[in-house]
């Protein structure tokens, strides 16, 4: 059976990081959402996304196809019903469409005409950005159940301190001395040749992923992921990095999504609870507006490719768009449009010949070429959020 991921009614509530990728690619818990599914089906999947990503993230369609809505994440029970899927069959979970089979002779789809099939077990869904870093501790236990399912980990060397040793799972050429790892309250996974340096203090629910390192003296609360070849240091709580990001130096992160080919310059802060304990409301894309998330802590979504400057600030709840630069004293505004340049003071365009640079130099230093079809990407998310920036 072919598997094909589509990006579903939640996309555009999920940009900043749907701008660059489709939505089975965030990374939630230990694994991106593709990979999970990846992983239960033992086949790999294609994704129906939109045309501008398409030549990055292409479509493979085949005589018989299943196609899964992306923004649910899979477990035992929902793999089962779509392997189990036949023609003219859909999984629903009260209005919204899981999962159907389809054919490639279809060239439309009528689901009045489908037998309808109610999810049979409980899921966590991604509707919102801020969903990737509250429901992250969730995801990341049920990655971890799921990637050291009958495998026993590395040793532990005698110099790490360790709280629940058995919760504890350690990949191959991992460098971890004198560090600290409280796993009394979650897992604590680390990837493949990942470090931990000296004097680290971690609690859990913890992933670090393959290649990535945390540096000496961080302080690293759950329920935190840190994607693969990142490099993280200071306070961080509770947040979500994609992979290929930076956060190298001291400054407090919490409640947090940070996309990839990010970097936090030395002391840049972020604020996760406001004065007055009120609800935290964040930019939404989907609705052009400020929008209730219902949570007290909610810090910073950060898109792919944006800089912070040293000792830069951010308020409760502010998204960053794609390729942005922030830098400067004070708090910028809460919603700074993609490619914007500046801080507190004000903005401006951040040209395509020079995002087009750095993009380069910086995915050059982690052994990644950014190609044409890269630069098509960006350059097309630069026209269709010009309607954002008013410099």
């Amino acid at each position: 059976m072919n598997y094909i991921l589509f990006d579903g009614e939640y996309r555009n509530a999920l940009l900043p990081f749907t701008y660059t990728r489709p939505v089975a690619d965030i990374r939630i818990g230990i694994l991106t959402i593709r990979e999970k599914w990846e992983f239960y089906l033992g086949l790999t999947t294609t994704t129906l996304t939109e045309e501008y990503l398409e030549e990055k993230y292409p479509m493979v369609e085949m005589e018989e196809n299943i196609m899964i809505n992306a923004s649910f994440l899979p477990t035992d029970k929902i793999v089962a019903q779509v392997k189990n899927l036949k023609e003219n069959q859909v999984i629903i979970k009260g209005d919204e469409i899981l999962a159907f089979y389809t054919k490639s002779t279809q060239e439309e789809i009528d689901f009045d005409e489908y037998t309808a099939i109610e999810c049979a077990d409980n899921f966590i869904q991604i509707k919102n950005t801020w969903d990737i870093f509250s429901l992250n501790g969730v995801a990341l236990q049920a990655d971890f159940d799921l990637l050291t399912h009958d495998r026993k980990s590395e040793e532990i060397p005698d110099t790490v301190q360790c709280i629940n040793k058995e919760n504890i799972f350690i990949e191959e050429g991992v460098t971890i001395n004198f560090a600290t790892l409280n796993a009394s309250k979650g897992p604590i996974y680390i990837g493949k040749n990942a470090e931990i340096m000296e004097g680290a203090m971690i609690r859990a629910p913890f992933a670090l992923c393959e290649g990535s390192t945390v540096k000496m003296g961080a302080k690293i609360y759950g329920d935190t992921t840190i994607g693969p070849q990142c490099k993280v240091g200071g306070e961080v709580s509770n947040s979500v990095f994609f992979g290929f990001a930076n956060k190298g130096h001291d400054g407090f992160l919490g409640n947090s999504v940070i996309g990839e080919w990010c970097n936090l310059g030395a002391d840049t802060n972020n604020s996760n609870l406001k004065n007055n304990y009120a609800e935290v409301k964040l930019w939404s894309y989907k609705t052009e507006r400020f929008a209730k998330t219902g949570l007290q802590f909610c810090g910073l979504m950060l898109g792919d490719h944006s800089k912070t400057g040293i000792n830069t600030m951010f308020n409760t709840g502010t998204v960053v768009g794609v390729s942005a630069n922030i830098f400067g004293s004070n708090f910028p505004r809460n919603f700074i449009p993609s490619f914007s340049w500046g801080g507190s003071a004000g903005f401006t365009n951040y040209q395509m010949r020079k995002v087009n640079e750095v993009a380069e130099v910086v995915m050059k230093r982690r052994g990644v070429v950014y190609d044409e079809k890269e630069q098509r990407i960006l350059n097309h998310i630069f026209e269709i959020t010009s309607k954002y920036r008013n410099y």
